[in-house]
């Protein structure tokens, strides 16, 4: 089967992961030295697809990795029972030492097996949990008893971290498992997610048990330089090119947003017939944001006409000063408290991000799609 030259909405790996030689190097330096590390960025700008890419580089007999996204988890419950299954199932490699271990390390909580046809992979443990923080810190404990009878190293790489903000007292949640973590020799932490706003108070708000845990990374973005080869080169290995001016034009349309590059280069090469022209170019750009038009419409249909003039300000230009009696009166904000709540509100919603004390729109093919709302 012939591979997709460019790849989105998914991790990326192979050929189709580019650039992000400095940022690996670090996270593969701290995972070989049993560094905590945090890794902060926007959604889809490609912390999962880096995170894989060093777990598979820095896999050996020495030192294992553990992946869990948590996305799914509501609760402190599920979340010690996807820490158990994951740290069982991914640091042995026969289903009965699972077993035999889970029992020997886990032997006041009575676990309890769900084993499906492949037992190596559908395996799950739920924990008969009992309040008392002995039991709690037994299954915190786990990936470090594992690692030091075993003689190893582990790297616990926790997806969609941020979700624990939303579990029931979510403080004493945290408290308890830094108190644990923190005192671990031979595991380390990799806490990354996808709510930018939400990793940045975890981690760097003074009162939050998780401050000053670990190496923070703030994922940039993939210069302009590098996607152009990159755009090119994948171009050319399917027998089709592009020139170095069209490449630019993909990155410059969704301001170098890793996951709309790959889409927005997905569909002008498959509008390319031979060679990518400005109509093939025109053609994909207007795609990419009618594929993503119903999702912007289900985003941007509950808010405040005062929220839709915030946005159109963005639009148009406008980053800061937006308590200016100009920039009130032209885009009815309202009072200058009432931008403040209008800031507020559309940053919980991940609509808007603020950088170097600017705003902007978060999405760029969002901003892309307001332009034509907004000129109608």
């Amino acid at each position: 089967m012939e591979t997709k030259p460019f790849i989105f909405g998914k991790a990326t790996s192979g050929d189709n992961f580019t650039d992000r030689e400095k940022e690996s190097s670090r996270l593969l330096s701290n995972f070989n030295n049993g560094i905590n590390t945090i890794l902060i960025s926007p959604r889809r700008w490609g912390k999962t697809s880096l995170v894989k890419k060093v777990c598979k580089s820095v896999q050996s007999d020495k030192l294992k990795v553990v992946y869990i996204d948590i996305f799914s988890c509501r609760s402190d419950r599920e979340f010690y029972d996807a820490l158990a299954s994951a740290t069982l199932k991914q640091t042995f490699s026969k289903f009965e030492e699972m077993i035999e271990n889970a029992r020997i390390f886990l032997s006041r909580i009575n676990p309890k097996f769900t084993i499906g046809p492949d037992p190596m992979s559908d395996f799950s443990v739920s924990l008969a949990l009992n309040e008392k923080s002995s039991d709690v810190d037994e299954i915190l404990q786990l990936p470090e008893k594992i690692a030091q009878r075993k003689g190893l190293s582990i790297v616990v790489c926790i997806d969609e971290f941020q979700q624990i903000a939303e579990f029931k007292d979510s403080k004493t949640f945290q408290k308890r498992l830094r108190s644990v973590w923190q005192l671990q020799k031979a595991v380390s932490y990799c806490l990354f997610g996808s709510k930018k706003h939400l990793m940045n108070e975890l981690f760097e708000k003074k009162s939050l048990p998780f401050y000053k845990f670990g190496d923070v990374i703030f994922l940039s973005k993939i210069s302009t330089e590098d996607w152009i080869s990159y755009i090119c080169e994948r171009f050319e290995s399917t027998g089709k090119h592009i020139s170095k001016e069209l490449a630019e034009r993909i990155c410059m349309a969704v301001e170098n947003h890793s996951s709309y590059v790959q889409q927005l280069a997905w569909l002008l090469w498959v509008h390319t017939q031979k060679e990518a022209t400005e109509q093939d170019f025109m053609e994909a750009h207007q795609d990419l944001i009618d594929q993503n038009r119903a999702l912007f419409e289900k985003q941007t249909e509950r808010l405040s006409t005062y929220q839709m003039n915030f946005l159109r300000a963005l639009v148009d230009g406008i980053h800061n000063e937006f308590t200016t009696q100009e920039v009130l009166q032209k885009y009815q904000l309202g009072s200058s408290a009432n931008v403040s709540i209008v800031k507020q509100a559309l940053t919980k919603k991940e609509l808007i991000e603020t950088e170097d004390k600017k705003i902007y729109l978060a999405d760029p093919v969002m901003r892309l799609w307001l332009k034509q709302e907004f000129s109608y």
